[in-house]
């Protein structure tokens, strides 16, 4: 399930968000990647102890956390905190699955990756190339959003970050350990909940309605235990 939410960041947020990494303390990305996914990534990411990184990541994970669609698809219960990466002119990352478990920079224990998440900070007009391609039971999907726009997707699908042919491409990028670990459940549970919302906007909290919330969320209770 591959789901695009608009709006996670406004503009004046997502300006904020850039000037205030700019002071940042930027190093090569494939000094954070594992010793496969380091072979094939070409980027620059932002330090994750540099304090300008982690005011902005609190910033993000706060936003991410207070929108109804990102819950809704995500259903989060841990999330690594978020990360900042550019991609310049001929730089990329290539196809890669992320790792299945991660440490969160804040201490707690080992994190499970079920969920990847891109924030775009750059407008699409400000570069070419840089598309985020992920593969899909529907093939290659590509994304290019707009800034303060994120997509929400399986950790376990394959992506890659094209090459960037002009300009510079800002993301932030994090994982989230899910209430549901299947991929396919939470396909299902997002589905009907988007039904839902869509029903009660022409029938209110009519009987059926009322009937196929209470599925939804025995079916959460029945997915979550598991």
């Amino acid at each position: 399930m591959l789901v695009t939410i608009e709006g996670v960041l406004q503009p004046p947020a997502v300006a904020q968000l850039r000037e205030r990494l700019q002071a940042a303390h930027w190093v090569d990305g494939a000094v954070t990647a594992g010793a496969l996914a380091g072979e094939v990534k070409r980027n620059r990411q932002c330090a994750i102890d540099s304090e300008e990184a982690v005011i902005a990541a609190d910033i993000v994970e706060s936003a991410l956390r207070r929108h109804p669609e990102f819950i809704t698809a995500a259903l989060p219960r841990r999330m690594v905190r978020p990360r900042f990466n550019a991609y310049g002119i001929g730089e990329y990352y290539g196809a890669h699955v992320d790792a299945s478990i991660m440490e969160d920079t804040r201490g707690g224990g080992p994190i499970r990756t079920d969920v990847s998440v891109t924030l775009f900070l750059s407008e699409p007009e400000d570069y070419a190339g840089g598309e985020l391609e992920i593969e899909t039971g529907f093939g290659m999907q590509q994304v290019k959003l707009n800034a303060g726009d994120a997509v929400v997707y399986p950790a376990s699908s394959l992506h890659r970050v094209a090459p960037v042919t002009r300009g510079e491409r800002v993301a932030s990028f994090l994982w989230v350990e899910s209430l549901v670990s299947s991929a396919d459940q939470r396909a299902l549970l997002y589905d009907m909940d988007c039904s839902i919302r869509r029903l009660r906007q022409t029938a209110g909290n009519a009987e059926s309605v009322l009937a196929l919330s209470g599925v939804y969320h025995n079916l959460m209770r029945m997915f979550a235990a598991g």
